[in-house]
């Protein structure tokens, strides 16, 4: 449960203008760094917080029940802060990093309250602009890990694990099928699926004489 000390909860309520909001981001290299929409420095939790120029928190989604959440912070680049530099985002310092957002008394730092931590999914720059992208904890139970085995294709039609020239298929369509990835697009060599994989039909058939059973494809 979050604890909001009454002071902090009662500026709040009443919508005091000498609330900011503050960024502390710890990079993978151990490297913490922090920013702030206010237009001075803060000193938040230990961290010295540099102020950005038009950062703000952006689209928030829930973490109801088991649901990562997300949030989306957005900024002009036009006055970087220390170590918020394209170099560092090309050089992938910032990814994954763990990024906590608080609530802060600007006039009084030592009254904050952290609202949300996540870590950093995405960086998008659009001209001078910088977008966030930001997941929950939660997001690790939600990530796929290894492949999961089953009949049916787990490629995209046209990606690099398909292989499929969408130039030569234009408006088509994959059900992730083996029957339409031979027969449609002729490129079973490719398929990722299993499609011998044994069915319910398979676990209630009896024994039966004669045939062949030296383990290979029923194909």
């Amino acid at each position: 449960m979050r604890q909001i000390p009454e002071e902090m909860a009662a500026r709040i309520e009443s919508g005091a203008a000498t609330l900011c909001h503050a960024w502390r981001v710890t990079r993978a290299d151990g490297v913490q760094l922090g920013y702030t929409d206010h237009d001075r420095t803060l000193e938040v939790d230990g961290t010295v917080c540099s102020p950005v120029d038009g950062f703000e928190a952006g689209v928030r989604e829930g973490e109801a029940g088991f649901e990562p959440g997300s949030l989306t912070l957005g900024g002009s680049l036009a006055g970087e802060a220390e170590g918020l530099t394209d170099a560092a985002i090309d050089a992938g310092l910032f990814d994954r990093a763990r990024v906590e957002l608080w609530r802060v008394d600007w006039s009084e730092p030592e009254l904050k309250v952290r609202l949300w931590v996540g870590s950093i999914r995405g960086l998008r720059r659009e001209g001078g602009r910088l977008t966030v992208e930001l997941e929950g904890p939660l997001a690790a139970l939600d990530r796929r890990i290894g492949r999961t085995y089953g009949r049916l294709c787990d490629a995209r039609l046209g990606d690099s694990r398909c292989g499929v020239d969408m130039a030569d298929h234009p408006g088509a369509r994959c059900d992730k099928r083996w029957e339409t990835c031979t027969g449609t697009f002729a490129n079973g060599i490719n398929f990722r699926g299993f499609p011998d994989i044994p069915g319910d039909d398979f676990i209630a058939a009896r024994p039966a004489d004669g045939g062949r059973h030296d383990g290979r494809s029923r194909r």
